[in-house]
């Protein structure tokens, strides 16, 4: 069955990505639209940024892991996002910012780890994860990376306390 212009059966047909500064900034501007794994793409992008923020000012950190939130919100709105499609990643940018909190400055250990735990958070959805998951919405796409992103800094954190040093 052949599904559209491009000759390509309707199940392999790309997925529609819309264009335009609401669409850009729902990617992470760009980094949602990578072919292999743009979840975890748009993660290692916000970890850079993440870790040039941490750097400047844990309080610009936490300004843009705020305006991340927010501003995915507005976004993914405006955007006419439907579903939670891959390419929709700055839900990642937000949880991202927010497990880096747990850092006091940027090391290769804890932006490894922050990145790992809420990567792995973020893909098994345990507990209040997959329950916010699945309200559906824009809430819903922003809502489990928020969640994941505040428990991976809570374990960070709690490893930072439990061993001095290990993530510095």
């Amino acid at each position: 069955m052949v599904g559209g212009s491009n000759g390509l059966p309707s199940e392999r047909r790309p997925e529609h990505r819309p264009w335009g500064l609401a669409s850009l900034v729902a990617s992470g501007f760009g980094s949602g639209y990578s072919p292999v794994a743009p979840g975890t793409a748009g993660s290692a992008v916000a970890v850079l940024l993440g870790a040039g923020f941490l750097f400047l000012s844990p309080w610009v950190l936490a300004l843009a892991a705020v305006v991340a939130t927010l501003g995915g919100v507005r976004a993914i709105r405006a955007a006419r996002v439907e579903g939670d499609p891959g390419w929709v990643v700055i839900d990642e940018f937000a949880g991202q910012f927010l497990a880096l909190l747990a850092l006091p400055r940027p090391s290769l250990a804890g932006l490894l780890a922050a990145f790992a735990l809420f990567r792995l958070l973020d893909v098994t959805k345990p507990g209040p994860i997959g329950w916010a998951d699945r309200q559906g919405g824009t809430w819903g796409i922003m809502a489990d990376d928020v969640i994941a992103g505040v428990i991976a800094g809570a374990i960070v954190w709690t490893v930072r306390w439990g061993w001095p040093g290990v993530l510095d």
